[in-house]
């Protein structure tokens, strides 16, 4: 995911011609009407990850996800399975299980939201499998990746109310009742954190939003912490492709674009870490989350860091990478810190 931040052009497929002979060229009124059906104006819109064209066609700049199976990690021992939430509509996550060194110790929980523009990505690619597996090894947490509908074939905001979705079933086992054992048996909810990359961000932000807002009730008030990678706001050229995704909008005061005064004051937990790439066209809107959380008279601690030289999502793509080592490692002692305070 490193690259996202380069144009459209760079993801598309280039088809190079071939010298034909003469007699198998096609006819000078055929290459004119393939030109004429690749003309820019006969492209309505064009964003970061998609272009639609005039007569409906859709042109992503990203394949299919490449899916992989839950396994169990020979190297960390973390294991994982996938679950299903919701049969209509169709919601999912992959729930992952960290070494047990002593099962009567519970263990807090990560409630992942992967990113991708809001309409691509998965929690089952094996990018993001590895990168969460990571981060809960390392953090020593169970962690419940959901796996939401994406934009363009289910518009905004089926991303924010599947995720709501997910968490509202997370919670269900607060009390050690719930459908799942590995969430029944080894966690503590007391330190429950957020977390989200990039599109991701956004929506643990609107989940953090209404978890403050009491949507879950007097089982759940508030949560220990939400991790933010690279978070999407609004504030770039990328603000109307979100628009475009989400037809039922409020413009570009919508709240989860940007956020009002008073929902930052919701934001409904005690601590919060913010990532910026340096390199990266969200990190000023990044920052400006940062800076709008602390004077809005919201009751936490906001912590910033930047990775200075790196692009947007650096760290998924290469987790052997030294600074996203050290990324993976800040984001697992802000969960461990919990443990401790």
């Amino acid at each position: 995911m490193a690259n996202l931040c380069r144009p459209f052009s760079h993801f598309l497929v280039r088809r190079h011609s071939i010298s034909e002979p003469p007699s198998r060229r096609p006819s000078l009124c055929l290459h004119l009407r393939i030109r004429a059906l690749s003309t820019p104006a006969e492209i309505a819109h064009q964003f970061r990850f998609f272009r639609v064209y005039k007569d409906g066609r859709l042109e992503r700049s990203h394949p299919p996800s490449y899916k992989v199976p839950p396994f169990t990690d020979p190297s960390t021992g973390v294991q994982s399975k996938d679950v299903v939430i919701s049969s209509e509509p169709h919601i999912s996550a992959r729930i992952f299980l960290p070494r047990i060194q002593d099962p009567s110790r519970r263990l807090p929980v990560m409630f992942y939201v992967h990113g991708g523009g809001f309409c691509f990505e998965s929690a089952f690619s094996s990018n993001i499998h590895n990168y969460v597996s990571t981060v809960a090894a390392e953090a020593e947490a169970v962690a419940v990746s959901v796996e939401y509908r994406l934009a363009l074939e289910h518009p905004i905001p089926a991303c924010y109310d599947d995720s709501w979705a997910a968490l509202q079933w997370a919670a269900s086992h607060i009390n050690g009742t719930g459908p799942e054992q590995w969430l029944n048996s080894h966690t503590d909810f007391d330190r429950l954190f957020l977390a989200g990359d990039s599109a991701g961000g956004n929506i643990a932000h609107d989940l953090a939003v209404r978890v403050g807002s009491g949507r879950l009730g007097s089982r759940l008030e508030k949560v220990a912490g939400m991790v933010m990678v690279h978070p999407f706001f609004g504030g770039t050229e990328d603000d109307a492709m979100w628009l475009y995704m989400c037809p039922e909008n409020g413009g570009l005061k919508d709240p989860r674009l940007r956020p009002r005064p008073d929902e930052y004051r919701q934001v409904g937990c005690r601590r919060v870490l913010v990532f910026v790439a340096e390199k990266d066209h969200l990190r000023k809107v990044g920052r400006r989350y940062v800076e709008e959380l602390r004077k809005s008279g919201w009751r936490g601690r906001v912590e910033l860091v930047e990775n200075e030289g790196e692009e947007h999502c650096f760290h998924i793509s290469d987790l052997k990478h030294g600074k996203a080592v050290a990324l993976v490692k800040k984001f697992a002692s802000f969960i461990k810190l919990e443990r401790d305070v």
